[in-house]
């Protein structure tokens, strides 16, 4: 199958619908978990211009480390509750930063980013087992309505992960 590009509309529940779409056409019935989230990533990347980076940590232990991704080469591994990855894996909850530069602990991977949103991946049980990670060359470029959407995109994945 060939990527076929598509025009997202600006509109944001008819955005969704179509990154929705988009995910499960291209990663949806993967049943290996690297494949999923390597195709899942560039997906995003395509529907969001503005990023800079795309990309997935696992939950490895006691750190996040670094899984398929779309961009500049980026940190391995991150502790638990560091960073925006850690916090967002820490507190169960998806972090969206408007500014990097204001967020006590940031680790940069890319002097250009300015905003960043963090989704955390349940299993069925509720257990997080990644997360995704968003950044974004303007500041404030990630709203709670891209929380909300990209957390119900992304609900096939609890099937591939397990």
């Amino acid at each position: 199958m060939s990527y076929v590009e598509v025009e997202y509309p600006q509109e944001r529940d008819a955005f969704y619908a179509l990154l929705t779409e988009q995910l499960a056409l291209y990663a949806g019935d993967e049943d290996d978990l690297t494949a999923a989230l390597a195709n899942a990533s560039s997906v995003i990347r395509q529907a969001f211009p503005q990023a800079n980076w795309v990309g997935f940590y696992l939950v490895k232990g006691e750190e996040l480390v670094l899984g398929p991704f779309q961009g500049k080469p980026a940190v391995s591994r991150i502790g638990y509750g560091k960073g925006v990855c850690g916090t967002a894996w820490k507190s169960g909850e998806a972090q969206v930063v408007e500014e990097v530069a204001c967020f006590a602990g940031h680790i940069a991977c890319d002097c250009n980013t300015h905003s960043e949103i963090v989704i955390p991946l349940r299993q069925a049980d509720g257990a997080i087992w990644g997360v995704l990670d968003m950044d974004s060359v303007l500041p404030a470029h990630f709203t709670q309505r891209d929380r909300e959407g990209l957390t119900k995109a992304l609900a096939f994945l609890r099937r591939v992960a397990g």
